[in-house]
């Protein structure tokens, strides 16, 4: 089940923090900060969604991510080029590169790592 926007910028901040209670989190969001009820419904709804989950610390909880950013973000790209590119990441490369104004130096940094990832699929 994937994240609402809401959900996703609460989520960032939880794999910032790596683990943290719910006033640390209200004290990551810029001004105007939403209301706890807001983020405890939140926090609640991603629980179910089994994204995060809680250790109980006497009255208070201390949460966490069950979902690593990069898997999270693997899908959801996953996703997107299913949906916009005819699950081509060939035509997603292409629109990405043409797209995104790269400089010659950030195009060689692609390539670079494209060719390393083939030489360690080759070991």
């Amino acid at each position: 089940m994937k994240l609402s926007k809401s959900e996703e910028q609460l989520m960032q901040y939880i794999w910032k923090r790596k683990k943290a209670f719910m006033n640390e989190l209200l004290e990551m969001y810029p001004e105007p900060k939403p209301a706890n009820t807001t983020v405890a419904t939140l926090l609640k709804r991603m629980k179910d969604k089994g994204y995060i989950d809680y250790e109980q610390m006497g009255r208070s909880r201390r949460y966490y991510p069950t979902v690593k950013k990069s898997d999270y973000f693997s899908r959801h790209l996953k996703g997107l080029i299913r949906k916009y590119f005819d699950d081509s990441p060939s035509t997603f490369a292409s629109f990405f590169t043409r797209e995104t104004d790269l400089t010659e130096d950030q195009l060689k940094e692609l390539q670079d790592i494209v060719e390393q990832e083939l030489e360690r699929r080759k070991k």
